[in-house]
């Protein structure tokens, strides 16, 4: 091994040198996302979804960013070291290689950022829709019951009450109104 690397010239040395640093902590960092570190004060010091930062959802300056430019720049440089002769094109190409890798890793967590749902239901969402009786409902409001919906693609329970006859467990209705809190106004269909 001492061949080798007394073999290679300085400029070929140093991107060995980055190379099995950078694949090293992004491997310590691959290993902290999947077993949980990698949330809140995590060691990467990526601010992630944070819109604290002047609207920007993602920061383009941290630690995470640094190692993955160093990736793309250190084995861009050793793969294409026989292929470019002029070692000053070869660094510029890595440079932009580092830079376009940590843009791709940027977009892709913006892609995926996108795809969250808040999980917040607003109740004036669910008049208008069908739902199941689950829990008889009394007539004229004299006691509330129970149904279930289905609000953006989850099935809910909220308490009901009817104007009209006594609702039977099964039967399908319409939700009319949201009377007080998370009671809802509904009608047999």
């Amino acid at each position: 091994m001492d061949t080798w690397w007394n073999s290679l010239d300085l400029l070929l040395k140093v991107m060995w040198a980055i190379s099995l640093t950078s694949s090293i902590v992004f491997a310590i960092q691959m290993v902290f996302t999947f077993v949980g570190m990698d949330a809140d004060g995590d060691l990467s010091g990526d601010a992630g979804n944070d819109t604290d930062n002047g609207g920007m959802p993602f920061q383009l300056f941290t630690f995470r960013n640094f190692i993955n430019f160093f990736l793309g720049f250190s084995w861009t440089g050793i793969a294409f070291y026989g292929i470019i002769g002029n070692k000053v094109w070869l660094a510029l190409f890595s440079a932009f290689m580092g830079a376009l890798l940590v843009f791709l890793v940027m977009l892709l967590f913006y892609a995926l950022s996108r795809t969250v749902q808040s999980g917040n239901i607003n109740i004036r969402q669910t008049i208008g829709l069908t739902a199941v009786v689950y829990f008889p409902v009394a007539a004229a409001r004299a006691r509330a019951g129970k149904i279930q919906v289905t609000v953006q693609q989850t099935v809910r329970e909220y308490d009901a009450m009817t104007d009209g006859a006594e609702l039977a467990t099964g039967r399908l209705i319409r939700i009319t109104d949201v009377i007080e809190g998370n009671i809802l106004l509904v009608e047999e269909m």
